[in-house]
């Protein structure tokens, strides 16, 4: 059970993460916070080259966190199934 709860915060902050890198690259690319080459050396320092790398890491981690959250929510399903299988006079 331990598993499942932490599995829920990875989820859960992977999405966070997610979104913030998704949202950061398109004010970059937007020119919002600067020039996107000054902001792209300063936020994301010899990590990235264009906003749309950023952006499709993004993404990627949004799409691990929703797969994540799913196996977690299968996990307590199936948790609770077991506990209730248990509980049942036969």
């Amino acid at each position: 059970m331990m598993f499942t709860h932490l599995g829920r915060i990875v989820a859960f902050l992977a999405l966070l993460i997610g979104v913030w890198q998704v949202v950061f690259g398109f004010m970059i690319a937007f020119d919002v916070i600067g020039p996107p080459e000054a902001a792209l050396a300063r936020y994301f320092p010899s990590k990235y080259k264009t906003t749309g790398q950023v952006i499709d890491r993004g993404w990627y981690i949004i799409l691990f966190g929703i797969a994540f959250g799913i196996l977690t929510e299968i996990s307590y399903s199936v948790r609770a199934q077991q506990g209730q299988q248990s509980k049942s006079p036969t």
